[in-house]
């Protein structure tokens, strides 16, 4: 990934410091870093990172032309640099390289301003250094933090709250209705909605997501959590704090989902259950009972395979993009 102002050069080994972060550094990168790249596309002027271990790692690392490569401190004194390369060992390459990606990215700065193209309600709230995109809509009593990032063609259909430095993708639609009916002999009655989305801060929403408005209590997702393109979520629902959610999952109403938990790939939580916090659910899995914290479910319907899985908790945490439990 190159980023977008040239001009910038940045001082990795100064960044690590300045946010705490331990390291052993060995070689010297001979040109300024500019950008960001995978370990087998990089440039002398790119910084990357291995997270692999043992053989794997050093052929990996022996190839890449990368400026400067985090990787991790099991590697210190097996593999060397080639000449103009920096290597940074680290605790938690991956985490490291993500913390100071967003770092150079953040000083590119974020987009502001409200396109023409776009349709504000005149009783909605929008708060400092925001974008509002093309052809988006912010309905009647919508209030949007700081700092937060609203790309194209997206729905606020009212009565919706964002918080500071969200960012939510093109072809979200949040606040509209959600589907709660009752049937007599005439047919199907639709259930008022009155209640509202809430959004914490940070938290990040994929393009064509939906997130419906509580019936009569709100639905609220917890700050920091991140959602992938095409998820569902139902009306009532509330989300802990720094969970994911990925693509196509889909989450009945008045469920409750504890603090970082990780909802796999196509995966569907039944309406009205709870889930607790550190679950994993694995991808394609069907939830129909409460799940307590620190459980992983997997298969239709969902049950406890936490006793059969062999990865280390280190690994599997790390895939679900979670820390360990030991943190």
């Amino acid at each position: 990934m190159t980023l977008a102002n040239q001009s910038n050069k940045f001082d990795i080994t100064r960044m690590l410091s300045d946010l705490d972060i331990q390291y052993e550094t060995e070689g010297r990168c001979m040109e300024a870093l500019r950008s960001l790249s995978s370990i087998t596309n990089a440039k002398p002027s790119d910084l990357s990172f291995c997270w692999y271990d043992g053989e794997e790692a050093a052929e990996l690392i022996s190839k890449s032309n990368a400026g400067v490569i985090f990787c991790k401190k099991s590697l210190q004194g097996l593999i060397h640099p080639r000449e103009g390369c920096q290597l940074i060992f680290l605790d938690r390459p991956r985490q490291a390289f993500v913390i100071v990606a967003n770092k150079m990215l953040e000083k590119q700065g974020r987009p502001e301003g409200i396109s023409p193209r776009a349709v504000v309600s005149k009783t909605a709230v929008i708060g400092k250094g925001c974008y509002i995109g093309d052809y988006t809509v912010i309905g009647n009593n919508c209030r949007i933090g700081n700092h937060t990032v609203i790309y194209d063609k997206v729905t606020l259909a009212g009565d919706c709250t964002i918080g500071d430095r969200c960012i939510i993708h093109s072809g979200v639609t949040l606040g509209d209705d959600g589907f709660a009916f009752e049937r007599d002999e005439n047919g199907l009655h639709g259930f008022p909605h009155f209640g509202r989305v809430i959004i914490g801060d940070d938290v990040e929403i994929c393009a064509n997501s939906h997130i419906a408005r509580g019936s009569l209590s709100d639905t609220v997702i917890g700050s920091g959590t991140k959602i992938d393109a095409l998820v569902h979520i139902s009306h009532n629902v509330v989300v802990g704090r720094n969970c994911e959610i990925t693509a196509g999952a889909v989450i009945g109403g008045s469920t409750s989902i504890g603090d970082s938990t990780w909802i796999g790939l196509n995966s569907t939580l039944k309406d009205q259950i709870k889930v607790g916090n550190n679950v994993i659910v694995s991808s394609g899995a069907s939830v129909i009972h409460d799940v307590p914290s620190n459980e992983i479910m997997a298969g239709v319907p969902a049950k406890s395979i936490k006793d059969k899985v062999k990865a280390s908790p280190d690994r599997l945490f790390l895939m679900a993009g979670q820390q360990d439990r030991k943190n």
